[in-house]
């Protein structure tokens, strides 16, 4: 089957363009979009204008909750098919014997067809118990097969070809809540994507970088995340007590990006506490960076252990997004003898709006809540370790490795510390939180809490505060993160909606690229014929026959001027000429020559036929599908 399969004719009992539009809601099936809209008809007057020799028709009745589609309707789509496959067999020299229509009809992949959700508008039904019975040969073959499509109402119309319908009303009339976190607009959320993916293919010169080497275990293409410590460097992180690097490499395995961090110098003794790394790798949650294992290496010159962890391009550490400035910490540097007090930040000038720590509580506490109720413990929420991609979205990084580095060997029960640990989870969620109340890692400090307790109080909800205290002060039993939930409240409902906007909104913008690789692989196809100097040895092949006249569609569709002989530039025009090219629609069109002596008045039925038969003998001559 050929690579572009998007639509094929209603007329057809075998059409697959039921296959397309049933595939739509209800809802969306209800309106079809209109050709005739001013998006798709081309702007201004241009001197080789298409003579539209076919109407849609409207509506002729009512729209039920089951709408279905009438016989007339296959007259008024049009006849001809998807310039990647045929309607029925006779339209598909490849076609085997095992996909005949009979065993299609028999099989039970799901084909949804418009007529499924339908109901007959009157109480008869005439010829409703009648069986047609279809006949189609296939390589000398007939074969007779019955067909059981409901029969279709009538005043159902749907376009012939695909377009681009308007912005759904649930996003285009979307606004976002006050103090609640932005959403990307198209523009930023595609250079978001770009950036990602830069980084993800990002590379270094292996003749500069000798440090780095090029292959670790069954990763490749090392690239480092983060500078590199100098060979002699002492430090060690805060952290983890050692030196560490951290990389994006290739697996050799199934060649996706992964993150490696790079423990210097640290030779694991035992291997027993691989039991608690399978333990981290069952473990999938929106909100912690996957483990996926866990090795030794000397391709750096040294004994280092390595994690691997699913690679989040352009995520960034919280501590880089909301603890970068020094500034913020002035509220709670002491004061000289004779310097005024400063006067406290407020939300919004100076302090993170409280929405926005709301959602990062919410995320928080459901990756606790998984780690927790899978006998684990975090051990590093600690802002340097917890990601943050896009606006909000939050991920912790670095899971398991405190399991690794600081496993006993004489521990028999190597899960008994883990309650202890889970508590000192939640007395760093809320130090956590309470810097980011603050906006200051200063506020977390012994000396500063009551001043930031304070700060707190004054610009942020009692239930903020009570959860910060809840987490911080001790408490005469074993707290569990369940316990923050009463806290958290209806909040839970507020984020939640907040991602299904953000949902709404990505789909909507996936929904505006849906058709361009279509028309990409058309345009693609179209120039590997356009302008071709030679073909199997004739110098004229690209200018005569068919070819001509894909020439001088190329040229209608591109190369039109006005009436002043000025470029006419109308990209509604070239998308809705591609796409009734693609669905071969009986429209016809005149094709005018440069020199303006000739007028070929085709359909775009015959151009399809051209295109395809054209385009078949390059790919016979390559032995090869595009």
């Amino acid at each position: 089957m050929h690579p572009l399969h998007f639509l094929d004719p209603v007329n057809s009992p075998t059409s697959s363009l039921f296959s397309d539009f049933g595939a739509l809601s209800i809802s969306q099936r209800r309106k079809a979009p209109n050709p005739t809209a001013s998006e798709f008809v081309p702007k201004g007057a241009p001197r080789m204008a298409s003579i539209s020799q076919t109407t849609v028709p409207a509506f002729a009745s009512p729209i039920f909750p089951h709408p279905g589609l009438s016989s007339s309707t296959a007259a008024a789509l049009a006849p001809g098919m998807s310039l990647s496959a045929g309607s029925s067999p006779l339209h598909s020299p490849k076609i085997t014997p095992h996909t005949s229509p009979a065993p299609r009809r028999r099989s039970h992949t799901p084909n949804p067809n418009p007529a499924n959700y339908m109901v007959p508008t009157t109480a008869s039904d005439p010829g409703g118990g009648a069986h047609i019975i279809q006949k189609e040969t296939v390589g000398g073959t007939t074969y007779f097969y019955t067909d059981n499509t409901p029969a279709p109402l009538a005043g159902m119309v749907f376009p012939t070809y695909h377009m681009y319908p308007q912005t759904a009303p649930h996003v285009a009339y979307m606004q976002p809540k006050a103090n609640a976190p932005s959403f990307f607009m198209a523009d930023e959320l595609r250079q978001e994507l770009i950036n990602r993916h830069l980084i993800t293919m990002a590379q270094i010169d292996q003749s500069e970088n000798t440090g780095v080497p090029s292959e670790v275990d069954s990763y490749h293409s090392l690239f480092p995340l983060e500078p590199l410590p100098p060979p002699n460097r002492l430090q060690k992180t805060s952290n983890f007590s050692y030196i560490t690097s951290c990389y994006k490499a290739v697996n050799s395995k199934d060649d996706l990006p992964y993150c490696l961090r790079r423990i210097h110098g640290f030779r694991l003794v035992n291997t027993k506490c691989m039991m608690l790394v399978d333990m981290w790798k069952k473990i999938q949650h929106s909100n912690t960076v996957t483990l996926r294992e866990v090795f030794t290496t000397k391709a750096f010159g040294d004994h280092s252990l390595v994690f691997s962890y699913d690679f989040h391009a352009g995520a960034e550490t919280m501590f880089s997004r909301h603890f970068n400035d020094p500034a913020a910490d002035s509220y709670f540097t002491k004061r000289k003898w004779g310097q005024h007090e400063l006067p406290p930040p407020r939300q919004h000038a100076g302090l993170l709006p409280e929405s926005l720590i709301w959602a990062y509580i919410v995320q928080l506490s459901s990756a606790l809540r998984t780690i927790h109720t899978a006998g684990l413990a975090c051990r590093v929420m600690d802002p340097s370790k917890i990601l943050i991609t896009g606006k909000t979205r939050l991920r912790v990084n670095c899971v398991g490795m405190f399991d690794v580095l600081t496993f006993d060997n004489s521990q028999t029960n190597h899960l008994a510390l883990m309650p202890q640990y889970q508590q000192a989870d939640l007395i760093s969620l809320g130090k956590v939180v309470l810097a980011l109340a603050c906006n200051s890692l200063a506020g977390i400090q012994r000396e500063n809490l009551q001043k930031a307790m304070e700060l707190v109080s004054i610009n942020y909800s009692s239930d903020l505060k009570n959860l910060i205290l809840y987490l911080l002060s001790e408490q005469s039993r074993l707290r569990s993160v369940n316990d923050i939930m009463p806290m958290i409240g209806a909040r839970f409902y507020t984020q939640l909606d907040a991602s299904q906007m953000r949902n709404d909104v990505i789909e909507e913008d996936l929904a505006k690229e849906v058709q361009n690789g279509r028309l990409f692989r058309l345009l693609a196809k179209l120039g590997t014929i356009n302008e071709r100097p030679e073909f199997q040895k004739d110098p004229t092949w690209s200018e005569t026959g068919d070819r001509y006249l894909l020439k001088l569609f190329r040229d209608h569709l591109f190369h039109q001027v006005t009436e002043t002989g000025t470029p006419w530039i109308d990209l509604s025009h070239i998308v809705s000429c591609l796409n009734k090219l693609d669905a071969g629609v009986p429209e016809k069109i005149s094709l005018v020559s440069r020199d303006e002596k000739s007028v070929l008045v085709v359909t775009y039925s015959d151009l399809k036929r051209c295109f395809e038969s054209t385009f078949q003998e390059l790919q016979a001559a390559t032995n090869g599908p595009l």
